[in-house]
């Protein structure tokens, strides 16, 4: 079969989402009404730089507002459609179900390469996108809440709640209408490396049930297990780091634009890292083999794969020749839908985009609350933790006769700060949406893998709530 066959990536998300809703007892017309994107705002504007002006091209789908606001990244690049954006906004709606965020889905997009741009420039486009999208109310605190996506970071996030508080400077909660803002602007520690950090515990949650690491093929833990990333953009280089440095995974190939590195003893993930900062890419990589053809290594031999580039990168063309364990999806739709039915009968486990890569929007939300309750998380209650573990060493060894161990006093007299706060809300996060996938799964013989279980446990949530409000 050839690639040409396989499904867009918006008509495969609307069929694994059919083929899940099929198990489900659902009354008529619900599952479509579930699967219809609420609305889609393009907008085009031109700017005047380079003694002309240049007209760029940008949409924002709101898929579902069955809770507000919506919530999804804002993208930038050449290849953004209307279709993607769609596709996208419909997988936020269902991992932001699957993971218990109060939110809707939506996405943003604008046809830009970035990096055709000087950071001057890429201030005065963003700037002028986010007016047009908060001027028509695709921008907002209560309505929709854009996060940092591909080609996007931090920084624009800046840019675009500036915009938003020079447009509404009454509103108080002005800062929340984006997330994944820098620190030092409102935005939350732990946010830049949220989507790799739930790739992690995503995985370690996995690896604690062997039923399920036996269904893979495989026995133990992360530790030894060998793995291949496609992409070390923000994700797959936080979820590769992570992995390799606290859990010892051994990374055995990375896969980057031109072409992919391999070495069997494992490849230091900080190493390439700076490699391709100051190279531009993985040519001349010392101490490993370099291959051109760099996606002919998603084929390798592997215990996991974690494609963490673009969508679409497994196909009908290559699933068959898929060699790895566990397909472990940190990007968005990285499997078509034909690819996935062919890895499902060889008996591959596929671990779904729709809750493996749910870190980045678990994050934002915890965000998006301390910027509306306006209050640092931990500030209240760190010396309280303090001066509790102190009365608590005191209590031994006022009972014992004897002096706590200085490693043993220094953790129960620790405070949590906002960083623990929030790798442990997402880590919990990620553990009771994985237990309700397995769950569901386990419970129904008519749901066959993890991917129509997670979009069967998020289609059950929407549909409750539709119901609930009577709609």
């Amino acid at each position: 079969m050839g690639v040409n066959k396989d499904s867009s990536f918006l008509e495969g998300v609307n069929r694994m989402l059919d083929q899940a809703a099929e198990t489900l007892d659902l009354p008529p017309g619900l599952a479509g009404q579930i699967k219809a994107c609420n609305a889609v705002y393009q907008v085009s504007f031109s700017v005047g730089f380079r003694g002309g002006y240049q007209i760029f091209r940008g949409w924002c789908a709101l898929h579902s507002t069955h809770r507000l606001p919506t919530k999804g990244g804002m993208r930038y690049s050449p290849s953004v459609n209307q279709e993607e954006v769609e596709a996208l906004a419909a997988l936020m709606t269902y991992k932001c179900a699957l993971v218990n965020v109060p939110f809707g889905g939506s996405k943003t997009g604008l046809c830009i390469d970035p990096r055709d741009y000087d950071a001057h420039q890429l201030e005065r486009i963003t700037r002028r996108f986010a007016r047009e999208l908060a001027q028509k109310g695709f921008i907002s605190p209560s309505t929709n809440v854009p996060a940092p996506d591909m080609g996007t970071s931090s920084r624009e996030m800046a840019w675009i709640a500036d915009t938003y508080r020079n447009l509404f400077p009454h509103d108080v909660n002005a800062i929340a209408c984006v997330t994944g803002k820098p620190p030092t602007q409102s935005g939350i520690t732990g946010r830049t490396e949220a989507t790799g950090r739930g790739v992690q515990y995503g995985l370690r949650e996995f690896f604690r049930y062997p039923e399920d690491v036996k269904k893979a093929g495989l026995e133990g833990g992360l530790n030894g297990k060998t793995a291949i990333v496609q992409g070390l953009g923000k994700v797959g280089y936080h979820a590769a780091k992570f992995l390799q440095a606290e859990d010892g995974v051994r990374i055995v190939a990375i896969i980057e634009h031109d072409g992919a590195v391999l070495s069997e003893n494992g490849l230091c993930v900080e190493a390439v890292k700076d490699y391709i900062q100051e190279k531009g890419g993985l040519a001349g990589y010392p101490d490993a083999k370099f291959i051109k053809e760099g996606n002919a290594v998603l084929e390798a031999e592997c215990d996991i794969l974690i494609p963490a580039a673009l969508g679409g990168q497994i196909t009908s063309e290559n699933a068959g020749r898929i060699r790895a364990r566990i397909v472990a999806e940190a990007a968005n739709g990285p499997t078509t839908y034909e690819a996935n039915e062919i890895l499902k009968e060889r008996g591959t486990v596929i671990i779904p985009d729709v809750y493996l890569n749910a870190g980045g929007v678990i994050v934002s939300y915890f965000e998006w609350i301390r910027n509306i309750s306006h209050i640092r998380f931990g500030r209240m209650g760190r010396r309280f933790e303090e001066n509790k573990g102190l009365l608590t060493i005191e209590a031994i060894e006022a009972t014992t006769g004897q002096a706590v161990p200085e490693k043993i006093r220094e953790q129960l007299i620790y405070g949590a700060q906002e960083i623990d706060l929030v790798r442990s809300g997402l880590d919990d996060s990620m553990r009771l949406a994985y237990e309700e996938i397995r769950e569901l799964h386990s419970e129904r013989e008519n749901v066959t893998d993890l991917r129509t279980a997670a979009f069967a446990v998020a289609i059950e949530k929407i549909a409750r709530a539709h119901l609930e409000m009577g709609v």
